[in-house]
Formats: structure tokens, sequence, C-alpha cells
């Protein structure tokens, strides 16, 4: 078995991996077509990512031209637990208000330590009210995953 057999990790791995994690950094391709890097708060969504932005980000920009981007969720203070997922995505870009709400609720709920499902303060939802119509929706749909966690190697490499 090669090194990078021993280090991808297991779809339920990676599952658990995404829930655990807070940060994604997005690239996108700006208008001179270098990439464009932002980090951002995050949920799990199906096999891969969604967020908010303002409609008006330059990442929001850059995909409206190229809807497509590289995420990057990783951590590791040393090298011998390193672990992270990089997503090469499509993105869907979601400007229907409710849906750009709901989106947003969910994000702050789990950032907020709120499980899915639990009801909302009445404070959030007149928050995120507030904000939706200043957002964009993007959900992440991964079209190659590549992932390593170098703690499976024991500390050896």
């Amino acid at each position: 078995m090669s090194r990078r057999d021993q280090i991808r990790m297991s779809p339920d791995e990676l599952a658990a991996y995404l829930d655990e994690q807070k940060v994604i950094n997005v690239a996108t391709i700006g208008p001179g077509g270098r990439p464009h890097l932002a980090p951002l708060w995050y949920y799990p969504h199906e096999s891969g990512v969604a967020t908010w932005t303002y409609g008006t980000s330059q990442k929001a920009k850059n995909l409206e031209r190229d809807p497509r981007a590289t995420v990057l969720i990783e951590d590791g203070e040393s090298y011998e637990k390193l672990r992270g997922v990089s997503l090469e995505a499509d993105v869907e870009v979601i400007t229907d208000t409710a849906a750009v709400t709901q989106m947003g609720i969910n994000l702050m709920q789990r950032y907020a330590g709120a499980k899915p499902g639990d009801p909302v303060p009445d404070e959030l939802s007149g928050f995120i009210g507030k904000q939706a119509p200043k957002r964009i929706g993007l959900i992440f749909r991964p079209t190659k995953i590549v992932s390593w966690d170098h703690t499976k190697l024991g500390g050896t490499y």
C-alpha cells in the first residue's frame, strides 16, 4: 500500500472531519486570472459544504464569471498531525432570499453550538432576515476530493 493510500480519509472520516472543522479557504479565479483566496465559515452540505457571502464580494463576482472553486480545509500544528481536505467544486449560487435566509440560519446556529432543527431565537431570525437580502448562498458540489490524515502514519513518514 502506498503512503498516499494510507493517509487518505475514508468517507466516514471525511464526513466527521467536515463536521468538526470550522473554516474553509475558498479559491476562485479573479478578473485578472489569478486565484483569489478568502476564508469563510461553512456547514457540511450533502457531499460538500455550503456558506453565504455578500453578493457584492469579490468571490461572488468571480463565481458569476466562473462557477468553479477549490476549497481547502486543514489543521495540524506539525507534519505528523497534518489533516486536510481539498475539494475541487462546481459552485451553485443561491439568490432566493428565503433559501439564503435558511442558509444563514444553518450557518449561525452551527457556530453558536446549536444542533440542526433546534429552535431559532427571535434575535437570530431578525439579524439573519436583515442580512439575507444583501447575501448569496454558495453550495460547493465536489467534482474531486483529495484528503490526507498524517496521524495515520504513527509519527513516521
